[in-house]
């Protein structure tokens, strides 16, 4: 299984940089993306749909903010948008597509460099991130 993440800075902005096109010559199996940027109203079809693959996205509340997907060429058991967690999941922060044994996550990790509420957010963020990964690995996947 090829398994590629990419920044998009931007899925818009990505797509005017040729991200779609270079897309197909990857021939991933599971292509995981950060920094959206975007709402569901803003993403074209081709945004979710591309040379086989299919996207699910976990948007930020806040327009133009953060957002997190995951494109899959064989359909996943389900996604998981979320780590029930309204403060991170408002954010877009996190996405998983579970294969059962395996557990493919999309992450986009809040940065603590502007501030030190941000900062703070940071560590809060990894204080529930750490166990969710441990209770995955517990789990077997």
């Amino acid at each position: 299984m090829r398994i590629i993440s990419a920044n998009l800075n931007g899925i818009r902005s990505a797509a005017t940089k040729g991200f779609f096109d270079w897309l197909p010559t990857q021939h991933a199996d599971v292509v995981c993306v950060q920094e959206l940027k975007a709402q569901a109203a803003d993403l074209k079809p081709e945004f979710i749909q591309c040379d086989g693959l299919t996207g699910a996205f976990h948007y930020a509340e806040k327009k133009g903010y953060s957002g997190v997907g995951v494109y899959t060429r064989t359909p996943p058991q389900r996604i998981v948008e979320g780590l029930n967690v309204p403060e991170f999941d408002a954010e877009g922060r996190y996405i998983e597509a579970d294969y059962g044994k395996l557990a493919v996550i999309s992450l986009y990790q809040p940065s603590g460099s502007s501030s030190d509420e941000r900062q703070q957010a940071k560590f809060r963020f990894m204080d529930v991130f750490f166990p969710h990964l441990e209770a995955l690995i517990k789990s077997g996947r």
